[in-house]
């Protein structure tokens, strides 16, 4: 039964009569024996995909499992970022697509999703980075994406807390996207899990993959903790997990598994209403709705399948940021967490038809992967609805490590973000 529809008068209605009428957002249904696509991964990207197969290509026979609860990975583990200013024009067009979809999302869903174009500033704290961000500004603008070089002073104006003079990170401009900001990480998994529980679809948690079944070289069935899964197409959106996926699948990925770690301090009053990245000292820092200041730095230096914190993290990451703003010294930290990012050679992703028929793979975000979720979902969805990649999807395929055409986003970014 189609959830009810959001809205200020429903909202008004249910005052009236204690809430009573409020029915769940999804249902939690039992797996059926065979879906025409199954989906492994209940995350962002996982549940865009779902969506967008149903409202895009009107396939709605789709399973999308989970091996824990909903959102629960790299979605509800990130720092929320959201931008679009990539050199290269594949990740620009893909990341941009992202965002223009992420502007209209909460109405798209009918659900709040709390998206804040709150305005992102990529700090340059050393003439490689000045050179490198006005060559970005310039490709910004040859592929539609609006950006512009922004002086120290114009920064101090948006920033009022940050520290130009730093002695050992003056801060000598930045490059700046307005249209950038930020979402509700778990709004982005329970709305698009609402839309695909409306369409049908059947969205089921705690079920976990242990095992690919293909014959002929076209998969056939997915075995897990909830029984056996039969499917025509099956997709793999499990980030970090991806690598063991494929195993199961019988083929590998070019990707390795890293931890990386965020942590949020204690709330205060309203002090900063931009995103702000530092790479040069790998940190970046926003002020949440409650007060917290989200702050995360980059991906620890070792493989490793853990979510959990580390202090030497929070020494690495803090220590440079405080030099560029040093009120945050006096800061407690109210909590810190880890999740598992799943990286590429070039440090881009792969959405990619593999060498089983039927299987396609969406991973290799990195760092990146909550910025992405909308565009992933629709260049995901038309690859497994096709069975060939569009336009959006084309130059991510698996096949451009063996031809050596790599999208380098580490030269461009200096960080995987």
């Amino acid at each position: 039964m189609p959830s009810r529809r959001y809205s200020v008068f429903a909202i008004a209605r249910e005052a009236l009569r204690q809430h009573s009428g409020w029915s769940r957002a999804w249902t939690s249904p039992e797996p059926r024996d065979r879906y025409k696509v199954v989906i492994v991964g209940a995350g962002g990207h996982g549940l865009a995909t779902a969506y967008y197969l149903g409202r895009n290509h009107g396939i709605t026979d789709v399973a999308v499992i989970e091996k824990g609860w909903l959102g629960g990975g790299n979605t509800g583990r990130n720092t929320t970022i959201i931008r679009s200013n990539y050199l290269q024009d594949p990740s620009a067009a893909i990341y941009d697509k992202a965002l223009k979809l992420y502007e209209t999302l909460s109405q798209d869903l009918n659900y709040n999703v709390m998206f804040s174009p709150r305005g992102l500033i990529m700090l340059a704290q050393t003439e490689h980075e000045v050179r490198g961000y006005r060559r970005t500004v310039h490709a910004n603008t040859l592929q539609g994406v609006a950006t512009e070089w922004v002086e120290p002073a114009r920064l101090k104006e948006l920033v009022p807390i940050i520290n130009i003079d730093g002695p050992r990170y003056p801060v000598l401009g930045g490059l700046y996207q307005a249209r950038g900001g930020t979402a509700r990480h778990d709004a982005v998994a329970w709305g698009y899990a609402r839309a695909c529980s409306d369409m049908g679809m059947h969205v089921i948690q705690n079920c976990e993959v242990t095992g690919i079944e293909t014959a002929n070289g076209q998969v056939q069935t997915v075995n897990t903790t909830r029984g056996r899964i039969g499917c025509d197409k099956l997709a793999l959106v499990v980030a970090g997990h991806s690598s063991q996926l494929a195993e199961m699948a019988g083929f590998r990925l070019p990707i390795e598994s890293v931890p990386l770690q965020a942590m949020v301090s204690e709330p205060i009053k309203p002090c900063m209403d931009v995103v702000v990245m530092a790479n040069t000292v790998h940190g970046y820092m926003s002020q949440s709705d409650k007060g917290e200041m989200v702050i995360g730095g980059g991906t620890d230096s070792y493989n490793a399948f853990t979510q959990r914190g580390s202090w030497h993290h929070i020494e690495e990451t803090v220590r440079a940021l405080i030099e560029t703003f040093p009120m945050i010294s006096r800061l407690k930290m109210l909590r810190q967490w880890g999740g598992i990012v799943d990286m590429t050679g070039d440090r881009s992703p792969i959405l990619s038809t593999t060498p089983v028929g039927g299987i396609f793979v969406n991973c290799g975000w990195g760092t990146g992967g909550f910025k992405a979720i909308p565009g992933s979902g629709w260049a995901m969805a038309e690859l497994v609805a096709q069975g060939r990649p569009g336009p959006l999807a084309a130059a991510f395929g698996m096949n451009r490590f063996r031809e050596g055409r790599f999208i380098d986003e580490s030269v461009a970014a200096g960080v995987a973000h």
